[in-house]
C-alpha cells in the first residue's frame, strides 16, 4: 500500500506517515522507485496507535511499550496495568487541578481587597 493509499485509509495526512515512520513507529518497505509499501496490518497498528494517544498515551509513552502494542492480544495483562497507570496519572492531574482551581478561586473572593497575589508574595 502506497503512502496515498495508507493516508485514506487512515485518515492521517502524508507528513502525519512521514512522521511516524522517521520515529519508528511505522515501517515500510521500499519498492525499486523509492516509493514506500506499506503492509496491510499498518492500518490496524495506525489506528491502534490513535486510540493509545487518544486514551492519553504521548509518543514517547507508544514508543517505550512498543513491543506490547504490536501483539495486543498476547499482552493483554501488560496493557491493563499500563492502562491503569495512566487512569492514575490522570487522576493525580485531575487532583492537582482541583487544588489549583480551588487556590485561584480563594484569590478572587469578594472579601479580599488586596492583590490577589499579593499574600501568596508575602507568605
Amino acid at each position: 500500500m502506497q503512502i496515498g493509499e495508507m493516508a485514506n485509509a487512515t485518515g492521517l495526512s502524508r507528513d502525519t506517515l512521514r512522521f511516524y515512520e522517521k520515529r519508528g513507529l511505522l515501517h515500510a518497505r521500499r519498492s525499486a522507485n523509492g516509493y514506500r509499501d506499506y503492509p496491510p496490518e499498518a492500518v490496524e497498528w495506525l489506528r491502534y496507535m490513535r486510540l493509545a494517544q487518544s486514551l492519553g498515551f504521548t509518543l514517547v509513552e507508544i514508543e517505550a511499550d512498543l513491543p506490547l502494542l504490536t501483539n495486543p492480544d498476547a499482552s493483554g495483562k501488560q496493557l491493563r496495568a499500563a492502562l491503569a497507570r495512566k487512569l492514575q496519572d490522570i487522576d493525580r492531574r485531575i487532583s492537582d487541578l482541583q487544588t489549583l482551581r480551588d487556590d485561584l478561586a480563594r484569590r478572587l473572593t469578594p472579601d479580599m481587597e488586596q492583590c490577589p497575589l499579593r499574600s501568596s508574595l508575602e507568605a
